[in-house]
């Protein structure tokens, strides 16, 4: 196995995002894609990352391959990456080791183990949503950091005239307010309204690093569905539960 990245960030930047929420994953490597489907200790969080064989420079595998590493120590090595370096990936059987290289300027090298974990096949929900929003990533992030000064949870309402973010906390709270306009679409058959937790929603909108644009599905009381996506090249999304009570 070889893949070789030049787009770094395509790797770098969801990695940073998911070991935020995570601990240990499994890469699941085949013909077509890698990918890590994984929730966070506490099953709010379900994340998808797919980075698909097109993203890369060279993309040499024989057989489907699982890898399984901590995140927080892959994420120690690529936080190394500088911006004209190429990354290079190759599994290193013999040693149980995930050769990870980084040429640019200079030639680095780094060995990380790799681990066992349970093997538990994550499931991805399937889902029905009645609501999509498709809006600058910008905006929803000023949004809920707007709303996290007031509030620890969120509620997102929606309706054929737009959507609605709102934060109460006990001496203040926060209202966002977006319409159909250029580059914000918004389709529903019903009006809806959820709530969830701002310090989850903190983590998951760092995916705007990677896209312009996020596309927000959910229903009433409904777990609430992130996409970023690079043509051709990425998909990162998460599932987040809503928070039906307040504490």
């Amino acid at each position: 196995m070889k893949l070789t990245l030049a787009e770094t960030k395509l790797l770098k930047e969801p990695i940073n995002i998911l070991a935020d929420l995570v601990n240990d994953v499994q890469f699941k490597i085949d013909k077509d894609k890698l990918e890590i489907v994984a929730t966070d200790p506490a099953n709010v969080v379900l994340a998808v990352f797919r980075l698909l064989s097109s993203a890369f420079i060279e993309y040499s595998i024989e057989d489907k391959e699982t890898i399984c590493v901590s995140l927080d120590s892959l994420n120690q090595i690529l936080r190394r990456l500088k911006g004209n370096d190429t990354l290079i990936l190759e599994l290193d059987k013999k040693r149980n080791k995930l050769r990870i290289g980084m040429q640019g300027d200079s030639q680095r090298l780094f060995h990380l183990s790799l681990i066992d974990i349970e093997e538990r096949e994550q499931q991805i929900p399937d889902l029905e949503f009645k609501s999509k929003v498709v809006i600058g990533s910008k905006m929803l992030e000023d949004a809920i950091e707007d709303v996290g000064i007031v509030a620890e949870s969120v509620a997102f309402g929606l309706n054929k005239d737009g959507m609605t973010i709102i934060g109460d906390g006990n001496l203040s709270n926060a209202k966002i307010e977006f319409s159909k306009s250029e580059g914000t679409e918004i389709f529903t058959e019903d009006s809806v309204n959820a709530r969830y937790s701002i310090e989850y929603l903190k983590k998951l909108i760092k995916g705007g690093k990677l896209s312009d644009k996020v596309i927000i599905r959910w229903n009433t009381d409904y777990p609430l569905k992130l996409e970023y996506n690079v043509l051709d090249k990425l998909a990162l999304s998460f599932i987040l539960a809503p928070r039906i009570s307040e504490d």
